[in-house]
């Protein structure tokens, strides 16, 4: 029986088995607190497969000029369009992976504080083998003391030899509000080997019962602490949510940076071209005696700083999406190029919406606003606990046991009433030395003042978010105005410069300047159109409304509403 239960348990369930388990609860604690937070991903799952596919995605087919030699390694590149990106980096970042794994492990805290106040089932178990050698001792009566006896040593050695074994089962139960119940049942038997050859064996059923009736009443501080797993857990998933809103923001503002560097790499190719056209025609006007070497020597400064300017263009946009995949979590050598129709279709979409009502909005929509609420009701809960660990200590406590004397050669003995004890009674502490519960009550009553001050600089801080996001995005609105302006000016003065050049008028600064200022502008267009949406996707994640689906994507919130 003893073989066959070690056997049993010695062979136990798999690692995979643990894992599952542990998988399946973790999760449905997670979709229990996510039907609580508003726009958590419902398919919630930290599995992760290492392998990045892009099958299916278009390919560049042809090499871009703009780019020189480096143009070359984008032939028959996956072209990434935004909402591909977003979907990759929820699979594959490594930041987005980690955060799910901070998430699920706050789920493994509160499963194994909810298994607290269930039966606690536990069997412990053991075997041994002893021997002895000795002399043989024999008793007889001492004749200087009559009445007693003394040892008589032979010369005979005897070897003894036995083996025992003991197992059993042991129970613990804390049952909130009525109190914590032990019981164990315990097996020891053991089997002589040598000499007269018998085995003998005893049991023995044993119970506790602990009810505290003043200090830690109802087991306050077992149940704090899964009181404070749940609401941990529930404080994880809106930290999780708010992150991914975050996450795409991020991911989006790295794409169209990345599509920015591009489009300026553009730019400074054109301007080189520009730059190297008027330094040919000013070449042939120069030998026709019609401008100053001074002035063909500017222009062909301003072609080789062209030049410069575009290598380091080329070089930046190369390294903006080498980071860029890596913030995807995807291999740097993978060959991919983002979809230049992504930035041609961005357009300026401003916010209807002044800036108090949105402040009123992020107040109830923002989750770490929730959080921070939240964790100050718990500093309040956690001084009422502290100022209960003062109080006497009164515990009311019940034993019982049943048990059996070892006997000889018979079957297991089960236990018996006859052989019986019980008992019950009060223990007492009283409160004659506090001075740990003393200062723990105080460090409570200064993290509740903590936590106010907290709550309160959180709305401070949130006000402030808003309110200069509003302003970010309202300057950013104007600075693509003036940018537009800019690009057509700048365009007018290259076109003039142009004409003067044709007829022998121009001057070489003014054609530097304006073919200058002509790739500023038009960089800054990008720039101003990119931040312009930027600043939108981050002023609604402010206000707490930006909705994230499940593959990352946003849905495009007007006026307030998801689109």
């Amino acid at each position: 029986m003893l073989t066959g239960l070690l056997l049993l348990l010695a062979g136990g369930c798999g690692t995979e088995h643990y894992r599952k388990s542990a998988d399946k609860e973790a999760y449905q604690l997670v979709a229990e607190k996510a039907g609580q937070v508003p726009n958590m991903d419902q398919r919630f799952t930290i599995d992760q497969t290492n392998e990045v596919t892009l099958e299916g995605l278009p390919r560049m087919e042809t090499i871009k000029e703009f780019l020189g030699t480096a143009g070359s390694s984008e032939r028959d590149a996956a072209v990434l369009s935004l909402e591909k990106a977003l979907e990759l980096g929820v699979q594959h970042s490594r930041l987005y992976q980690n955060n799910k794994e901070q998430l699920y492990l706050a789920a493994l805290d509160l499963s194994l504080s909810r298994h607290e106040f269930t039966p606690l089932f536990s069997a412990p178990s053991g075997a041994r083998y002893d021997g002895n050698t000795a002399r043989v001792v024999a008793l007889e009566p001492d004749p200087e003391k009559p009445g007693q006896y003394r040892p008589v040593y032979s010369d005979a050695i005897v070897d003894e030899h036995r083996i025992g074994a003991n197992t059993g089962i042991q129970v613990d139960w804390l049952i909130r509000d009525l109190g914590r119940i032990s019981a164990a049942l315990k097996l020891d038997f053991t089997r002589f080997l040598t000499g007269d050859a018998r085995w003998a064996a005893n049991s023995a059923l044993a119970a506790t019962f602990t009810r505290p009736l003043l200090r830690n009443a109802g087991f306050k501080r077992e149940q704090e602490s899964l009181t404070q797993a749940e609401r941990s857990l529930l404080y994880q998933v809106r930290d999780f949510t708010r992150f991914r809103k975050s996450f795409s923001v991020d991911v989006a503002a790295a794409y169209y940076g990345v599509l920015g560097n591009r489009d300026q790499a553009r730019n400074a190719y054109v301007k080189l071209l520009s730059s190297r056209k008027t330094a040919e025609r000013t070449r042939a006007l120069a030998e026709e005696g019609r401008t100053t070497q001074s002035d063909l020597g500017r222009l062909e400064q301003q072609e080789l700083s062209a030049e410069g300017s575009w290598i380091n263009a080329v070089r930046l946009y190369k390294r903006s999406l080498d980071d860029f995949k890596i913030l995807l979590g995807l291999p740097v050598e993978m060959s991919l190029v983002l979809d230049d129709r992504e930035l041609a279709e961005l357009k300026i979409q401003h916010p209807q919406i002044n800036v108090e009502d949105s402040i009123r909005v992020a107040l109830e929509a923002r989750l770490d606003y929730q959080n921070e609420r939240d964790q100050f009701d718990d500093a309040v809960r956690r001084v009422a606990l502290a100022a209960d660990g003062l109080k006497m200590q009164v515990d009311l406590t019940a034993s019982g046991s049943i048990g059996t004397a070892g006997s000889v050669d018979s079957t297991f003995p089960a236990p018996s009433k006859r052989n019986a004890q019980w008992g019950a009674g009060l223990a007492i502490d009283p409160p004659l030395d506090r001075k740990a519960e003393r200062n723990t009550y105080r460090s409570a009553l200064i993290s509740q003042e903590r936590a106010g001050r907290a709550f309160a600089q959180r709305r401070d801080e949130i006000e402030l978010q808003v309110r200069e996001s509003w302003r970010t995005l309202e300057q950013a609105k104007r600075t693509y105005e003036i940018s537009e302006l800019g690009v057509k000016t700048a365009e007018r003065r290259v076109e003039e410069q142009d004409l003067l050049a044709e007829l022998g008028r121009a001057k070489a600064q003014d054609q530097v300047d304006a073919q200058n200022d002509l790739a500023s502008s038009r960089n800054d267009l990008t720039q101003a159109l990119v931040a312009h949406t930027i600043a939108r996707l981050q002023f609604w994640n402010n206000m707490g409304i930006l909705y994230i689906k499940d593959s990352g994507q946003w849905e495009e919130v007007k006026d307030g509403t998801t689109q």
